[in-house]
């Protein structure tokens, strides 16, 4: 009898003991590298819509979205590499904002602007008489949110090309490069290759500029506050007409590109679904249009919407 009681008793001792040992030693909570990995899937519809309407595009359309509140992540030839335009301009900016912050250049730095150095395009320094003494603040300011492209010379042409390329290597940017300065002259050592040649201005990827603003949203770039300032500036662009065109109404952090055959634009969308970075590129379309209703942006419209739906919270 005895050694039934025992027998019995057993099994109840045990889970006892081992009830005892998990209390003394929980489950660890996982790590927060182990909750990053743990990223929601977008919806299998997102893939189809995205290609039914790059399919109905003149041109190329490569993609990257990232909801930056969830991890929720999605990409059409987000790894391609793509022609920046002016878009490669986030670059120079992070460029000037960190020599200033290393006590390397001052915002009161002046520049100067002559004859020689006015090239055509976006801005509208070009029209301002020759002489002008702006400081390096306004030449940023101007890039960044009239995209000019002589105030972006002016800028390179104090900071160096190779200089912007080394300080996106040392944010872990491999395929984000400068080439030269808008117009031509001032050529880095990657713009000096003759791969590089058919990028013109800059080179990056859609994946890579998703990924420097998110560093810049989250104030891993030089500094938090210098990289809130950063933002706060590109939330100052003007021309909206892209992933941000029907969307007039939310806050957005951007900045566009243009070229006669491409459309790129890049920016946060701070919807109420979550902080959605995308960059598009729309490029190889057959004929110019620079008027606001040139395919591209139309299409970087709808995209946005759609990318907002599957990836929003």
């Amino acid at each position: 009898m005895r050694k039934t009681i025992l027998n019995a008793a057993l099994p109840l001792t045990l889970f006892y003991a081992f009830a005892t040992a998990r209390a003394q030693n929980p489950t660890p909570a996982p790590t927060p590298a182990q909750t990053a990995t743990q990223k929601p899937a977008p919806p299998a519809w997102l893939d189809r819509r995205v290609r039914d309407e790059a399919a109905k595009f003149e041109g190329t359309v490569s993609l990257y979205a990232k909801n930056l509140d969830t991890g929720a992540e999605y990409s059409f030839g987000g790894d391609e590499r793509v022609r920046t335009a002016s878009t490669i301009k986030i670059a120079v900016m992070i460029e000037a904002y960190a020599r200033v912050a290393e006590g390397r250049a001052k915002w009161t730095d002046e520049l100067v602007l002559t004859k020689e150095k006015k090239v055509s395009g976006s801005g509208i320094l070009q029209e301002f008489s020759d002489g002008l003494h702006l400081t390096l603040r306004d030449a940023v300011t101007l890039m960044m949110v009239l995209s000019d492209n002589t105030a972006t010379n002016l800028v390179i042409d104090v900071l160096g090309a190779d200089a912007v390329n080394a300080r996106m290597q040392s944010l872990g940017m491999t395929e984000t490069r400068l080439m030269r300065k808008i117009g031509g002259g001032g050529d880095s050592e990657e713009g000096k290759k003759e791969e590089n040649k058919r990028f013109g201005l800059g080179r990056t990827t859609p994946h890579e500029m998703v990924t420097l603003l998110e560093k810049l949203e989250r104030g891993e770039i030089v500094s938090p506050s210098v990289s809130k300032e950063m933002i706060d500036l590109m939330k100052r662009e003007q021309g909206t007409d892209g992933i941000w065109r029907a969307l007039w109404k939310t806050p957005k952090a951007t900045k566009s590109g243009a070229l006669d055959a491409l459309r790129s634009n890049i920016g946060i969308i701070y919807h109420t679904r979550g902080r959605i970075a995308l960059a598009v590129t729309c490029d190889d379309m057959p004929e110019p249009n620079w008027t606001a209703d040139n395919p591209a942006y139309h299409l970087m419209s709808r995209l946005s919407e759609i990318v907002i739906d599957g990836l929003g919270k």
